[in-house]
């Protein structure tokens, strides 16, 4: 008998390999239930299906430099595409990216760029991964406590299990309780505030984490990540 990993997930063969055995576990089975019961409904979901697993696909296991967790999928129309706090192109990007690239101006003098699109950054390397992958329309945290935060903890249990030497971004009291399990010793764990407005200013701004993470991977003798976003 077929898993239902075989017979429907599109993933990217590493992860599959790492987490592929969590879609045939009941918690998940009852994720998928709840998902086409509320498309059933009428209800529009974000991000697109093909895009839900999006910062997995763009970036494999093996090839994770950095870690940045998210919470939560955009819930406006054309916003989420799988990536934790990226747009899609054309659309304005919203206060907590603003302020991200405000902080990248501020610490790297790179020019606010014309788009919200952080896929570059996930081809080369940072995962950009959400807390929970699906979200209802103008419902902000309306898939919370579905079972995908258990999901996404597998995904951060097995990179903390099997790889090292990788940056993860905590930003805010979310993404840092998620992020309790990382070995601070085999990885550079940065911690600061939220990008939201509400708190931007009570230690995100100044952080210095996008220098920090290029400075330690250098260390390693990795490729830095390029932060200036190319045009579209």
């Amino acid at each position: 008998m077929s898993t239902v990993t075989e017979r429907e997930i599109k993933l990217e063969q590493s992860w599959l390999n790492e987490i592929g055995a969590e879609f045939d576990q009941p918690y998940m089975q009852t994720l998928r239930e709840f998902l086409k019961q509320e498309k059933a409904a009428g209800k529009t979901i974000y991000p697109a299906g093909s895009e839900i697993f999006n910062a997995l696909n763009s970036t494999p296991f093996e090839k994770v430099k950095v870690v940045i967790l998210g919470q939560d999928p955009y819930h406006g129309p054309n916003q989420a595409h799988g990536l934790c706090f990226s747009v899609k192109p054309g659309v304005p990007a919203p206060p907590s990216l603003q302020n991200i690239f405000k902080e990248l101006n501020q610490s790297l003098g790179l020019q606010l760029p014309g788009h919200g699109c952080l896929q570059s950054w996930a081809e080369q390397g940072v995962l950009l991964l959400n807390a929970t992958l699906t979200v209802e329309q103008a419902r902000a945290g309306s898939h919370q406590g579905r079972g995908w935060e258990q999901f996404t903890d597998a995904l951060v249990q097995a990179l903390n299990a099997k790889r090292q030497g990788v940056v993860y971004m905590l930003w805010g009291s979310y993404a840092q309780k998620k992020g309790r399990v990382i070995n601070a010793h085999n990885n550079l764990v940065l911690k600061s505030a939220h990008p939201s407005p509400l708190s931007a200013y009570r230690g995100f701004f100044g952080n210095g984490h996008f220098i920090q993470a290029n400075n330690y991977l250098q260390q390693q003798g990795l490729r830095e990540i390029n932060w200036a976003l190319p045009a579209l």
